[in-house]
């Protein structure tokens, strides 16, 4: 087998171990109206389990990065597959909010492992020129489990109910496992000091500018999608939960086709990276204004309009991830993904954690309660931005003072 088909197999395998992984973390998104009946909570409670989740996956980035530096992918690979399935296993016979969050917090624990080490196949087994391409396509791929997130698995818990559902979300923990441990060739990395790598990968100013990308252009997808999306279509908007489904799986779809788009414009015109962030978050402000301030429910055309701008979230906050690529050596691109990773996913937490807190105060969740609680989203796109502009100067002037002769190593910064 050549190198580059191998370089192929692996990435194949790990990308179905991602796409495994975005099963479970979005496993309770459309779930989250049976979880309230099941547990016997109400809004706070869903984002407590959400919030959790997001903060297990939040606080692992950076350790997971630096193991991954140090162990390899293929055990992070195998150690996550196994410990979401565990949680997705706890998750089945959960019946209250303890143990609901025990098995949230073990898929947040396994599901952190996964993309940093899938990250790391791409960079180690291809060329710097097709890596942004490559990133694009993983999550592209990965957005396969989104959709088996959606409708089949409202209709799992329809026929099926609660337990067999969520036992088969086990199983494929088994399967991912599996397939990584008979396929993926992985080996150990030269051992390296975790500390003065992972405080090097901070001290560049181009990791800060990949976080604080991640974090402006996630966060509102990621709470449409692994939560408060649903309830927001079925109990404000007044949609069928069938209808809402097929929202949500569009949304999958639409950011399927926008990935690769920006992946080769982002390989293709560096310099022009962060304008295609400020144009995400933008459109994505506008749409949620434009809803938002609707009379009454909004018509389901406009509902159509903010999932397709929606769909630009996921492939924006993937250039994150390339400006960690861009500004940091491979012997500590682990690290540097982590801090991107979870600068992210802390933003998508805190905002889901928001979206909760107001609708509990509310008492209700009726269309103007999730008007209130969904314009939260308005000063963490703010304070996202203005830290993009401000990482954007940073590593900017840093890159040229390191090579003045050559312009266009400035242009990297985006």
């Amino acid at each position: 087998m050549t190198p580059r088909s191998k370089a192929g197999l692996f990435w194949a395998v790990g990308v179905l171990a991602y796409v495994i992984a975005v099963f479970h973390r979005q496993s309770l998104g459309v779930s989250s109206i049976e979880a309230a009946a099941r547990l016997g909570i109400g809004a706070a409670g869903l984002s407590i389990l959400a919030m959790l989740q997001l903060l297990v996956y939040a606080v692992m980035q950076v350790p997971v990065g630096v193991l991954v530096d140090r162990f390899g992918s293929k055990r992070m690979l195998v150690t996550g597959a196994v410990v979401m399935g565990c949680g997705e296993l706890v998750f089945a016979l959960a019946d209250t909010l303890t143990s609901g969050i025990a098995g949230r917090a073990l898929i947040g624990c396994g599901d952190a492992m996964t993309f940093i080490s899938v990250i790391r196949l791409v960079n180690v087994h291809f060329p710097a020129h097709r890596n942004p391409l490559m990133v694009q396509l993983t999550g592209l791929i990965g957005q396969v489990g989104a959709i088996a997130s959606t409708v089949p698995l409202i209709h799992s818990l329809r026929v099926n109910g609660w337990t067999p559902t969520f036992m088969g979300a086990a199983v494929l923990g088994a399967v991912s496992a599996l397939s990584l441990l008979v396929v993926l060739r992985d080996s150990r990395p030269a051992r390296t000091a975790e500390l003065p790598s992972l405080g090097a990968a901070w001290a560049e100013p181009g990791t800060r500018l990949g976080m604080w990308t991640h974090a402006a252009t996630q966060c509102s997808a990621a709470a449409f999608l692994m939560l408060w999306g649903y309830p927001f279509l079925v109990q404000g908007q007044g949609l069928s939960p069938a209808t809402a489904g097929v929202l949500l799986s569009t949304l999958t779809l639409c950011g399927m086709v926008c990935g690769p788009l920006l992946g080769y414009l982002a390989g293709r015109f560096p310099f022009h990276r962060s304008r295609m962030v400020f144009v995400v978050v933008g459109s994505t402000a506008a749409a949620w204004t434009a809803v938002l301030a609707w009379p009454g429910r909004a018509p389901l055309w406009l509902l159509v309009v903010l999932v397709v701008v929606l769909a630009s979230n996921g492939p924006g906050s993937m250039i994150g991830f390339d400006y960690a690529r861009t500004f940091n050596p491979a012997a500590r691109i682990g690290a540097a993904t982590g801090i991107v990773n979870g600068g992210g996913f802390v933003a998508s937490m805190s905002l889901i954690a928001l979206i909760g807190i107001v609708l509990d105060l509310s008492g209700q969740t009726t269309l103007e309660s999730f008007r209130w609680a969904l314009a939260v989203q308005y000063p963490i796109w703010a304070l996202s931005a203005l830290q993009v502009l401000r990482y954007r100067r940073k590593a900017r002037r840093m890159a040229a003072a390191v090579r003045p002769a050559e312009p266009e190593v400035t242009s990297q910064a985006g």
